[in-house]
C-alpha cells in the first residue's frame, strides 16, 4: 500500500488553515469535476481530491493523519504501525460506506475504525443524547492478568476560531478489568459528547490494544512465547522454569523435542471464561564452541553419534 500525501493533492501547506483547505478544494473541484471538466483523468483526480479534502477538512482525521505524514512521502510503501492512533479521541463523525466509496485502501486502513455518523442534530427535535466518542488505548499484557487502574491521556483535535488545528487534552482514571483482551471495548458512561436540552452525554468507548512485548505475543486469548532449550534438555527431556505474568511456571519438556515444536499449556493464556492457553514455541540453542573443552565435546559427539541431519532430505 502506498502512502498518500493529501496536502500535495490539494496543493496546500501542512500548516494551512481550514479556510485555505476549503478554498483549494473548491478551486480543484471546478477544474476536475467530471460534469464540467475536459481533463482525461478528471474522474480519478476528483476521487483523489475528495479523499484528501475529507481528511484535511476534519480536525480529527487531519490530526491523526499528521502523526504519520511527517515521516512519509507520497508513493512510499506504507503500513501504519501498531497503535499509531492511540490517544486520539474521535467523535462519531466517520464516513459511511456510501460516502467512502471510491476512496483508497490507504484511507480505509487509517480511518475505517472511526465509526459511523452520529444522530443528526437540528431544531425542533427536542433533547438529544450526546454522540459516543471512541479512542484506542495501549495497555501492557500484564494488565489483563491483574487488572489495573490506569491514567489515560486523550487528545481531541479541533479547529480554533482562526481555522488552525489545535488539541484539547483531558486525563481520565480508568479501571482495566481483569481478562481484558485485544480489541475489547471498555465503555465509560457519560464521558462522550455532551447532550442537548438536558439529555445525557454519550459514552466514551475505549478500544484496547496491547503494546508490543519483548517476551509474549497474543492471539485471541492465547499467549505465545518462544522457549529456548539447550540440546540436552531437548534430547533427554527436562523440567524448565518459564516466565509468566502470573509467576514462573515449571514446564516438562518431553524427550526428543525439536525446534519448531509447540507445547500447549492449558489455561495459562489471558484470563477469561474460558481462559486462553500458553503456547510455547521451542527453539534449540547451541552452546558456542569458543573454548578448547567445548570444541573437544563437539568433536566427541561428531565421532560417536551416528547422526546426519540431512539424511532422507
Amino acid at each position: 500500500m502506498q502512502f498518500k500525501d493529501y496536502y500535495q493533492t490539494l496543493g496546500v501547506a501542512r500548516d494551512a488553515t481550514a479556510e485555505q483547505i476549503k478554498t483549494a478544494f473548491r478551486r480543484l473541484a471546478r477544474k476536475y469535476h467530471p460534469d464540467v471538466s475536459k481533463e482525461p483523468d478528471a474522474e480519478a483526480r476528483m476521487q483523489e481530491i475528495n479523499e484528501a479534502y475529507t481528511v484535511l477538512s476534519d480536525a480529527e482525521k487531519r490530526a491523526a493523519y499528521d502523526r504519520l505524514a511527517s515521516n512519509h512521502a507520497a508513493g512510499e510503501e506504507f503500513r501504519p504501525p501498531p497503535g499509531w492512533d492511540a490517544g486520539f479521541e474521535f467523535s462519531a463523525r466517520g464516513c459511511s460506506p456510501h460516502e467512502a466509496a471510491g476512496f483508497s485502501d490507504f484511507f480505509a486502513e487509517l480511518f475505517g475504525r472511526m465509526g459511523g455518523r452520529g444522530a443528526p442534530g437540528g431544531f425542533g427535535q427536542g433533547p438529544l443524547r450526546g454522540n459516543d466518542h471512541r479512542a484506542s488505548v495501549l495497555l501492557d499484557i500484564e494488565d489483563s492478568f491483574q487488572g489495573a487502574m490506569r491514567q489515560i491521556s486523550l487528545r481531541q483535535p479541533r479547529f480554533d476560531e482562526h481555522g488552525r488545528l489545535t488539541m484539547v487534552e483531558r486525563t481520565l482514571n480508568v479501571r482495566i478489568p481483569q481478562g481484558v483482551s485485544e480489541g475489547q471495548i471498555i465503555r465509560l458512561a457519560g464521558q462522550g459528547e455532551a447532550g442537548t436540552g438536558g439529555a445525557p452525554a454519550g459514552d466514551l468507548l475505549l478500544e484496547v490494544h496491547f503494546r508490543p512485548h519483548p517476551r509474549y505475543r497474543v492471539d485471541g486469548r492465547d499467549l505465545i512465547q518462544t522457549l529456548p532449550l539447550a540440546p540436552w534438555e531437548a534430547a533427554l527431556g527436562a523440567v524448565v522454569s518459564v516466565p509468566h505474568p502470573d509467576g514462573a511456571l515449571k514446564i516438562r519438556i518431553p524427550p526428543r523435542a525439536q525446534s519448531g515444536q509447540t507445547l500447549r499449556v492449558r489455561g495459562k493464556g489471558l484470563p477469561g471464561k474460558p481462559p486462553g492457553d500458553l503456547l510455547l514455541d521451542l527453539t534449540i540453542v547451541l552452546p558456542a564452541a569458543d573454548t578448547a573443552r567445548a570444541r573437544e565435546l563437539y568433536a566427541t559427539m561428531a565421532r560417536e553419534l551416528a547422526f546426519d541431519p540431512r539424511s532422507g532430505k
